[in-house]
């Protein structure tokens, strides 16, 4: 569990009674989890994020149903639950157990387990979010190229392998030069570095070669990204990593018809969130993304949350529990094993 002190992550492992859990709702022994910029800001104890502690964060969480009093889940199913507010006032997928309510599961895409699905995470259903956006404005493949900026981490590594997969031609924009190599493994025609967007920044608008973007760090760097932004293209924007604010003015939105996509994972309708889901299952991509998925244990967690507060992550980072690592009764002990 964690004592955020505001300022860094700390935290240890301990055991926590099943009483400390909801009192109704959807039991899931949790098999597998996956590390988010926000799990970072709930264990540093940062305002906005989670009110109480201690606290178990883990905005994702896989496994199976233990327990329901809901007649949509019966023990033993597998299931995928994020979004809601799981993992931030609501004891999350760090630990062994959760319980929420019955709206929140999703069911584990056919051909998947707890371990694959953790593999891409809010992560990835963010990236599908922000490639569906895109092509239901209209930016399709023949439009021009694509930018992901944040290329590196988890949300900008998988839409440049959704995006190279869908037959788009992407340019991943990262600060990480070591990353360059995998990101064209996965599919980038082209690696920028951050400091490609940041020439003409005095200028209201620039020459007009990019279709769209996904934008994962927001700040400058977005306000850059609206200016390249060809007529009648759009902007998924699903981060802030660079700033809240964005310097712009209107003229990309009037005098080039562009358009910025806010991309809420947490909030969106759940038949987007079971299609988006669906489509990471179908996407063909795990093989191709493996190298970038780094698996962790408990006892790893507070150094990996240190890193990813730090921005120092290349890939992703996926939580395996006892249940994945050895086969266990899924009641036994007397508590779920939270960080």
């Amino acid at each position: 569990m964690t004592r955020g002190d505001g300022v860094r992550p700390w935290g240890r492992v301990e055991e926590r009674p099943f009483g400390d859990l909801p009192d109704a709702g959807v039991t899931v022994r949790v098999e597998a989890s996956s590390l988010n910029y926000k799990d970072a800001l709930s264990a540093a104890g940062r305002p906005g994020v989670t009110r109480a502690y201690p606290f178990t964060p883990g905005i994702d969480a896989a496994g199976r149903v233990i327990a329901s009093d809901d007649d949509r889940w019966r023990p033993g199913d597998p299931v995928i639950v994020t979004s809601y507010d799981l993992g931030m006032n609501t004891l999350g997928g760090f630990g062994e157990v959760v319980r929420v309510p019955a709206e929140w599961p999703v069911a584990m895409p056919a051909g998947w387990d707890a371990a694959a699905a953790m593999a891409y995470g809010t992560a990835g259903l963010t990236a599908a979010l922000a490639v569906r956006a895109l092509r239901h404005h209209g930016v399709d493949v023949s439009a021009g190229p694509i930018a992901v900026t944040g290329a590196s981490g988890g949300v900008g590594t998988i839409s440049v392998a959704l995006l190279a997969a869908a037959g788009y031609d992407v340019i991943a924009v990262t600060g990480r030069a070591a990353a360059a190599e995998r990101l064209r493994t996965v599919g980038a025609r082209e690696v920028w570095g951050r400091d490609a967007l940041e020439a003409g920044t005095e200028r209201p608008l620039l020459r007009p070669d990019l279709a769209g973007a996904v934008d994962v760090v927001g700040g400058g760097p977005l306000a850059h990204l609206l200016k390249r932004i060809m007529p009648a293209g759009a902007i998924a924007a699903v981060g802030n990593v660079a700033g809240g604010d964005v310097p712009t003015t209107v003229y990309p939105f009037i005098l080039r018809g562009v358009a910025l996509l806010g991309i809420d994972s947490a909030g969106c309708a759940r038949s987007e969130r079971e299609a988006a889901w669906a489509q990471l299952a179908a996407c063909g991509l795990d093989e191709a993304l493996a190298p970038a998925v780094h698996d962790l244990t408990l006892d790893e967690l507070e150094g990996a949350l240190e890193r990813l507060l730090d921005g120092d992550v290349d890939g992703r980072y996926r939580l395996l529990h006892r249940a994945v690592r050895r086969s266990v009764d899924p009641l036994a002990g007397v508590g779920s094993t939270s960080v």
